[in-house]
């Protein structure tokens, strides 16, 4: 008997080592904070509601909080961020024509100056993301004739929509997932690949830095009006993975569709179908961390965080709680969401 306990226990150690440990940190914020986005192990970004924004640099000890002050006047949620510096960010709002608005800041959210403001009524920004502090794309619902994405080659100074050819026709209602800023995944200064949620789950690559678009397949998870993909990571040019969801309130705690998590080998093109954590709740965000393993991701739910070790075959539970986006750097992860609530895993 003591031998097997002793044996069960040597083979449960390696399990429990694997298992990140959890830190929650202090916000300073009520805000539903709905992205997040590292520059390092230490610099971490995050916005919200109500014009807000937060930072730390001392990887989450303290979070200082900014406002971006048309963000608090006009009530605009920031349900995009991405980050370049500790000093140099932008904050996408989503909401219907000229509440869509992009800002900028370069002295770490002291002043923000507005680079765009929709005046397309049909326009509704679901996601930003920066290849350099140049090139960067953000990606709205379906508003034009074709696949609707905004491109800067100046740092946000001009934001200019891609001509109708320069992406593959948007389907009736196509749009993506706008609460976790997890639609667009950039794998270096050139390439990236966007998931468009609803109504197909459609992947699309580029390899010029956002200027064109390519088709690159479906992912088989749900998928319709009023569900599909709400995020996607890559750890590479061809390795990936992407949850789903369904998309409706009142649906997303109790969210426990099986078809919920897919994995790639070949940049987008095939996707095979992996287990989702037991746990209900709605997949919001997902990140991989390849600093620690080629299997390892972490996924973000409307009741908690999950790891995977084994490419989403299989999740442990590590957190509870109202989560809406998780994003990694090196070996640590940062997943935010309501009332301020922010979460850091170590690995």
């Amino acid at each position: 008997m003591r031998t097997s306990m002793a044996l069960a226990l040597a083979l449960a150690a390696p399990l429990a080592s694997q298992q990140p440990t959890v830190v929650e940190q202090v916000s300073g914020v009520r805000a539903t904070l709905m992205a997040v986005s590292p520059v390092s192990e230490s610099v971490v970004w995050a916005s919200g509601s109500a014009g807000m924004v937060v930072r730390t640099r001392d990887g989450g000890t303290t979070w200082e909080s900014h406002s971006v002050p048309d963000g608090v006047t006009d009530r605009l949620g920031f349900r995009g961020i991405h980050a370049i510096s500790v000093d140099e960010a932008w904050v996408m709002s989503s909401a219907n024509g000229p509440a869509t608005r992009i800002y900028h800041t370069v002295d770490g959210g002291t002043t923000w100056k507005e680079q765009y403001r929709a005046t397309d009524a049909a326009m509704f920004l679901d996601c930003i993301a920066f290849f350099d502090a140049k090139h960067g794309v953000a990606f709205s619902d379906v508003a034009s004739p074709g696949i609707t994405i905004l491109r800067t080659d100046d740092g946000g100074e001009h934001w200019n929509l891609l001509a109708p050819g320069a992406a593959p026709a948007a389907l009736k209602g196509e749009g993506a997932f706008a609460s976790s800023n997890s639609c667009i995944s950039i794998t270096d200064k050139t390439h990236a690949v966007l998931v468009a949620g609803t109504p197909g789950g459609r992947v699309f690559r580029t390899t010029d830095a956002g200027a064109t678009w390519t088709l690159a397949g479906a992912a088989p998870v749900i998928h319709d009006t009023a569900a599909g993909p709400t995020a996607i990571s890559f750890r590479d040019g061809r390795h990936g993975i992407l949850v789903a969801g369904i998309i409706g309130r009142g649906v997303m705690t109790r969210d426990t569709v099986p078809n919920a998590v897919a994995t790639t080998d070949d940049g987008g093109t095939t996707w095979t179908l992996r287990h989702r954590p037991t746990q209900p709740g709605m997949l919001s965000g997902v990140t991989l961390l390849p600093a620690v393993s080629d299997g390892t991701a972490i996924t973000a739910t409307y009741t908690g965080l999950h790891v995977s070790r084994d490419n989403g075959e299989s999740w442990a539970s590590v957190a509870t709680g109202y989560y809406w986006a998780v994003k990694s750097f090196g070996k640590r992860a940062w997943a935010v969401g309501n009332g301020g609530k922010i979460t850091r895993l170590d690995f």
